[in-house]
């Protein structure tokens, strides 16, 4: 927060209260039934001011300027660490007595692309569900055990494939947790590229990927 907006009242310098509201704004907007800081701009309910001891809730141009700061302060890469830490803590326990020492073995990597409508210029990419239309957006790249349990979820250019963020994906959250090597890693068909599958297993790792769908019934998994 050092490069704080000066025109953010209560960021210059940054106040540790403020802070710390604007980041439980940030954490209950699900719970408020909000999907996204826009919907801000039609908020009425008091949870948020609740939850943040104000009388009212932060406006969306004040909470998406806060989160600019964030980003620009290189906050981003911090809170992915910290969240690849939770969530590997969390579902451990979550496990029964006898499995908690035994990590999962199995893990899930998927890749998705979300249109985003900007006036700026953003990379292009095929958006799955919108019948793969070519459109400006962010491929999420997200990482499950064998429970179904979500790990961790990183943001990447549109343009970007999956065989380019599902290495920095599993390195990143491996550094983060101290975890061994994840050995079994399960991809969908866009997984199928030679050079990436013999990178991964020179890594000592087993990916399970589908092959085009012509040849699903020939040839099965790999």
């Amino acid at each position: 927060m050092g490069v704080a907006d000066p025109t953010i009242p209560g960021l210059s310098p940054p106040n540790p209260a403020v802070v710390a509201r604007l980041v439980l704004t940030l954490l209950f907007l699900p719970v408020a039934g909000l999907a996204r800081t826009w919907d801000l701009r039609s908020y009425t309910g008091t949870m948020l001011a609740v939850v943040t001891g104000r009388e009212r809730a932060y406006s969306q141009r004040y909470t998406e300027r806060f989160l600019a700061r964030l980003a620009h302060a290189g906050a981003a890469e911090c809170l992915t660490e910290v969240i690849a830490r939770w969530t590997g803590s969390l579902w451990q326990e979550d496990q029964p007595c006898a499995e908690q020492a035994a990590p999962s073995d199995v893990f899930y990597v998927d890749g998705l692309s979300l249109a985003v409508y900007s006036d700026v210029l953003v990379p292009r990419g095929p958006v799955g569900k919108l019948g793969g239309k070519i459109l400006g957006c962010r491929e999420l790249v997200v990482l499950h055990d064998a429970r179904g349990h979500p790990h961790l979820s990183t943001t990447h250019r549109g343009d970007q494939h999956l065989t380019l963020g599902l290495p920095c994906m599993l390195h990143r959250y491996e550094q983060a947790t101290g975890q061994a090597l994840m050995q079994r890693v399960v991809v969908d068909r866009e997984g199928m590229a030679a050079e990436f599958l013999a990178q991964l297993q020179q890594e000592g790792r087993q990916v399970v990927t589908l092959r085009r769908r012509r040849s699903i019934r020939r040839r099965g998994f790999l």
